[in-house]
């Protein structure tokens, strides 16, 4: 009896095994994320960034915003100060092209598509980054002066250099990893 107990439970053990092995081999992915914060400091959303084979994915959520297009862009420096966030720097570029995904020397690895704002002031956008990673790599995201994800008060007409002409800066949040 105890021999067939024994022969009956070894093959659960070792699924079990196999399964622990598995999870503990498989690292999550690397990610950042932002609160974002007009520059009176109200809450504006959230942003989150993680690091696939194929790039960063971005996602970022807004609320509190006015009904309407709004350019959001990643940018170069790791500072929110407010109002008007200029501490953020210019869009992040390491690649040096010029602004806009419908320019023929663009785009900045910090354009991204606009963002439609409802009615009830919220807003969503994802967006591929490709060739990039959070920290390692040629074009690390989070360099030695960080980044930031900024919204603007007007949409991005993905040509004009160096912005876009997506007006004042009206929420930011500084990327932190994890």
């Amino acid at each position: 009896m105890k021999i067939l107990t024994l022969v009956a439970a070894l093959p659960i053990v070792l699924m079990a095994s196999a399964c622990a092995t598995t999870s503990a081999d498989t690292a999550p992915a690397p990610t950042a994320s932002a609160k974002l914060a007009a520059g009176d400091g109200a809450a504006r959303g959230m942003a989150t960034v993680t690091q696939a084979s194929d790039g960063l994915h971005v996602l970022v959520k807004a609320q509190g915003l006015t009904p309407g297009i709004h350019a959001v862009h990643i940018h170069t420096t790791g500072q929110c100060a407010g109002p008007d966030f200029a501490s953020a720097g210019g869009h992040w570029n390491p690649t040096g092209h010029k602004h806009g995904t419908a320019n023929p020397a663009g785009p900045h690895m910090g354009d991204m598509p606009n963002m439609t704002v409802g009615p009830d002031g919220s807003g969503a956008i994802e967006y591929h980054v490709p060739g990039s990673m959070i920290r390692e790599g040629a074009t690390p995201l989070l360099d030695t002066d960080g980044a930031a994800i900024v919204v603007h008060a007007q949409a991005d007409d993905n040509m004009t250099d160096p912005a876009g002409n997506a007006g004042g800066r009206i929420a930011c949040g500084v990327l932190a990893a994890g």
